[in-house]
């Protein structure tokens, strides 16, 4: 872990990516332990700050505290944003930052189940409702479970390892993270030099699924796309490929940059104008220094873009759905 685990990753970035200015109103969807939170009220920029997670209320007081009339927390996911901002009154939302994926906060808390490394209870959830971890793996059949390692996690043995589960399962039931890891990196014939656990992606897999992370961030989008008044801007920090994939694709389709399709078929005119115009190209990482710093900023991407005055195009069918 990192020396200073619940530092926020890229804020020099994303806060420029914001420009937040006093009277302007800011949400931020993953509260977590404050840190963007504190960066955008220290602008005088007023925060609705979203989170799932009932133990980030702790923080949340903390933050209230110093900032009464500036800050709010809305306990609901990305999902919820567009009706969080209707329920704080506001005429206008300026700016809208996501940080998707597990924090380091919740990482170390080893009773949250996150974590492949601390032995806790089989949970993963971000929220204290809905399907656990152990729910699933005790509970899905061989085809789901080896879809989701698949996709979620991009485990090439997904087939191996959820007959691994299957089979131990049948004689005791999963309840502990360490003894799932122990299977999952017996199933995948141990470390043998690996730079990750064996069993990283697995676990990835199932926080995805407990939590719909992929769904949440799309939706989040298409609700932030919805609510930001023309001339407002979206940062969306992402860890790893999957979440990267949807961002970049949303705003490359938003921004009117897709493919056209082959040169040899009929030319279709999209009738939608853009809703987003992209603040850089591409998308930008922690430096050196900051890498080195914090491990988790290692695999870090920043993509920004500005709201125009376009409609919001109707929401997609999901991309990655399992």
């Amino acid at each position: 872990m990192s020396d200073a685990p619940h530092a926020p990753v890229l804020l020099a970035e994303v806060i420029e990516a914001l420009k937040p200015a006093p009277g302007d109103v800011v949400i931020d969807t993953t509260f977590g332990a404050g840190g963007y939170t504190r960066a955008i009220l220290a602008t005088g920029a007023e925060v609705i700050a979203l989170d799932r997670d009932p133990t980030v209320q702790p923080h949340a007081d903390a933050v209230a505290a110093d900032f009464p009339d500036r800050f709010q927390l809305v306990r609901t996911p990305f999902s919820g944003l567009a009706q969080a901002f209707a329920d704080s009154g506001k005429a206008r939302l300026d700016g809208a930052v996501f940080d998707i994926g597990v924090s380091s906060m919740q990482l170390d808390q080893a009773e949250r189940g996150f974590s492949f490394m601390r032995d806790g209870p089989l949970d993963m959830r971000m929220s204290d409702e809905g399907e656990t971890a152990a729910d699933i793996v005790n509970g899905w059949d061989h085809g789901p479970l080896a879809h989701i390692f698949k996709l979620y996690g991009e485990e090439r043995q997904s087939g191996r390892v959820a007959t691994a589960i299957l089979r131990r399962r049948a004689e005791q039931p999963f309840t502990r993270t360490l003894d799932l890891a122990e299977v999952v990196e017996k199933a995948l014939g141990g470390r043998r030099g690996a730079p990750i656990h064996p069993a990283t992606r697995v676990f990835q897999a199932l926080r995805i699924a407990v939590n719909d992370e992929l769904g949440e961030l799309e939706r989040g989008l298409e609700a932030a796309e919805a609510t930001l008044a023309p001339g407002g801007r979206l940062a969306v920090v992402t860890f790893h490929s999957l979440e990267d994939r949807i961002v970049k694709a949303f705003l490359t389709e938003r921004t009117g940059n897709a493919p056209a399709g082959s040169r040899h078929a009929p030319i279709a005119v999209d009738p939608r104008k853009p809703s987003f115009a992209l603040q850089f190209k591409g998308a930008r990482e922690a430096g050196e220094a900051e890498r080195a710093a914090n491990p988790r900023a290692r695999s870090a991407k920043l993509r920004a873009a500005i709201r125009t005055e376009a409609p919001a195009w109707a929401p997609e069918k999901r991309r990655m759905a399992a």
